[in-house]
């Protein structure tokens, strides 16, 4: 019990402030309540209370019967007139009403689970739409410094040409380079505006930033099977797929209780020969069993069973998924860490050889590798920052430690 307790709590104020590279958490919460997916899952919860009510109720309701008739009697060739009303309702037998409000919170607990599990897959688009912006947005801005330190590079080159200094081979060499970068910077700035599109398309009440920095990534505090078990518990899918089932078993144990059917109460009264004769009776229908309702009891825990399977492979594909996301949020760190270090040192080789051959002691083929060696190695470290921000928010995003947004309890996480 400790151990659940603590891992519910902790951590417990990762989102005190708004991380400074991801949208305010008020302009998220209120693009996700507007989002259609999450629209739809509320409209659900709302015709799961209905169905509620409605189960509550009871289906049976009370029927009114008239009729009225004529009576022709031959031997004293007199005629009558006769009526009668009557008012009957089947009434449930004793557990099935119980039953039946078991069922109707359960399809609400479902229908809650699946409006957090919209709101949470809203969240994981959300993120990832950002993101896939910020990686356009970042490989635009390396582009577009390396085409600015190519095109001085390229000036220095002309002025070396022209003194005499160096050959013309050279001013081609750096101006083919200089318009390499440039067309990759085209198609980075396009691929910048396409996904933009597509965030604003999603979320048009969030707006996007005309610059952004990202921050260095930062590793997780804690032990990894905290955070794990943590997944776990949080797990939107996880929660519908266990609703699922319990409301399955009771579906089929309230089938299993209609085996017995529910008998029919009925009072009734009549006036006979004009009003000569007045009757007041009760009456009981009880309906008699066949095998039919055997065959769907049966049906209703075949079903159960299938969902009991069903929670099962959720719970091994949310175990696997728990694993992933947090060996993901590990290893992308560790891999910027590697390809940062790789950049600065192709950059510090790059600066050597540049200041080697302006001083006229190096080869221009040699520093045109070399830049272009720290241009790639600087691009993946851009990246493979971008991937460990994502990885670690994903994984707090996952524990409910991201955003405050409501569960399906109602809860603020």
């Amino acid at each position: 019990m400790k151990r659940t307790l603590m891992v519910l709590l902790w951590p417990c104020a990762v989102f005190a402030a708004d991380p400074p590279d991801l949208p305010p958490a008020a302009l998220v919460e209120k693009a996700l309540r507007n989002y259609p997916l999450v629209k739809a899952a509320a409209a659900g919860v709302q015709a799961e209370e209905a169905q509620r009510d409605r189960l509550d109720a009871g289906s049976h309701e009370f029927a009114l019967k008239l009729a009225s008739q004529r009576r022709h009697d031959r031997p004293l060739d007199q005629n009558y007139r006769e009526h009668e009303i009557g008012i009957e309702r089947p009434i449930r037998l004793p557990g099935k009403a119980a039953k039946d409000a078991e069922l109707g919170i359960a399809g609400v607990e479902q229908a809650r689970y699946a409006l957090g599990d919209a709101l949470h897959e809203s969240a994981r688009l959300l993120l990832g739409r950002w993101y896939e912006w910020q990686r356009e947005a970042a490989s635009s801005n390396d582009w577009a410094a390396q085409v600015a330190l190519l095109q001085r590079q390229h000036e220095v080159v002309n002025k070396r040409v022209s003194a005499g200094d160096a050959a013309k081979l050279e001013a081609l060499l750096s101006g083919g380079q200089l318009a390499q970068a440039e067309a990759q910077l085209a198609q980075a700035q396009a691929r910048r505006e396409r996904a933009a599109m597509e965030f604003s398309q999603h979320f048009p009440g969030i707006p996007l930033p005309s610059q952004m920095s990202p921050p260095l990534p930062q590793a997780m505090e804690g032990a990894l099977e905290q955070w794990r078990e943590r997944l776990l518990a949080n797990n939107h899918e996880l929660k519908v797929a266990r609703a699922a089932s319990r409301r399955n078993l009771l579906a089929a144990q309230r089938l299993e209780a209609d085996r017995l059917p529910d008998p029919t109460l009925g009072l009734r009264m009549s006036t006979e020969r004009d009003g000569q004769e007045r009757v007041v009776g009760v009456q009981v229908t009880i309906p008699l069993p066949g095998s039919a309702r055997a065959a769907t009891a049966r049906a209703g825990f075949a079903e159960a069973s299938a969902a009991t399977a069903r929670e099962a492979h959720v719970l091994a594909r949310a175990e696997a998924e728990a694993r992933r996301t947090v060996s993901l949020a590990q290893s992308t760190l560790d891999q910027w860490r590697r390809l940062a270090d790789v950049a600065a040192r192709m950059e510090e080789n790059a600066r050597l050889l540049d200041k080697a051959w302006r001083l006229g002691e190096g080869q221009f083929g040699e520093l045109q590798t070399a830049r272009r060696q720290a241009i790639e190695a600087r691009l993946a470290a851009t990246q493979a920052q971008l991937e460990a921000n994502e990885a670690r928010y994903r994984l707090l995003l996952d524990a409910h430690q991201l955003w405050p947004l409501e569960d399906a309890q109602g809860e603020i996480h």
